[in-house]
Order: C-alpha cells, then sequence, then structure tokens
C-alpha cells in the first residue's frame, strides 16, 4: 500500500522505500491555481497606444482557438515593494502586493489575449510574469 512518509524524506513526488516504515510512499504533489503569462505591453496602434487594455501571452497557448478558455479568467500582477504596508483587509503587513484583471477576448492569432486591470500595469511591468488563474471555472 502507499502511504505518505511522516518524515521528510520524500523528494520530488518520486516513490521510494522509507526504511523507517518498510513501505511504499509518495509525496503530495503541490497544486498550482494558476498558469503563467507574460505581460508583453498595452493594446496599441501604430502611433497611439491604450494602457487600459494589456496584451497577455499564456504559456502553451498557440491559436486563437485555444483561448476561448481562458475568457473571463482572472489575472494577477504579483510586485514587490521595499516598504511593507497591509493592504485593504489584511491584518499582517507583507512587501507583495497584486493588481487584478481580467481575460476579456483574443487579440490576434497566435493565442495572445487581451486582459483589463483593476488599475493599468506600469510599464516596468513589460516583459514580467503574470499568473493568470484557473478560475472562475466556466464548465
Amino acid at each position: 500500500s502507499t502511504r505518505v512518509c511522516k518524515r521528510r524524506c520524500a523528494r520530488e513526488g518520486k516513490e521510494r522505500r522509507c526504511a523507517l516504515i518498510g513501505i511504499v510512499y509518495t509525496m503530495p504533489q503541490a497544486v498550482r491555481l494558476y498558469t503563467k503569462g507574460l505581460f508583453l505591453g498595452y493594446k496599441r496602434g501604430l502611433r497611439n497606444q491604450t494602457p487600459h487594455t494589456s496584451l497577455v501571452k499564456i504559456e502553451g497557448v498557440k491559436e486563437r482557438a485555444d483561448t476561448g478558455f481562458y475568457m473571463g479568467k482572472r489575472v494577477a500582477y504579483v510586485y514587490r515593494v521595499h516598504k511593507k504596508s497591509a493592504g485593504k483587509g489584511e491584518k499582517k503587513p507583507s512587501k507583495y502586493r497584486v493588481i487584478w484583471g481580467r481575460v476579456t477576448r483574443p487579440h490576434g492569432n497566435s493565442g495572445v489575449v487581451r486582459a483589463k486591470f483593476k488599475h493599468n500595469l506600469p510599464p516596468k511591468a513589460m516583459g514580467a510574469t503574470l499568473r493568470v488563474m484557473l478560475y472562475p471555472s466556466r464548465v
């Protein structure tokens, strides 16, 4: 039978035989509730850019048809600041802050999507990693 070893001797989720209990154990895998995305820049024309709409390249999405799953999903830009402060509704001060947004529609045919954020993303975030959450589910 497989059991989770109580000691910290499991590494990288591989099955191994434990010397203490003498049975095969597996390490529980961490579940990530987001996929990675890349902030490419703002939606723009030849001369004007519109900072209220951001372009996001989602990892593993290559075609326009694949973007349908991500419509309406929430996007988070997590960044670090120097001074700790407690946000709204938080008790402990933290050095991390989040700007939340939502995927609105596809952009072009290569799997890029448009996202609108509660506050526009800063220009220093271009090229940074975003978290595209796998909720809310539309299934």
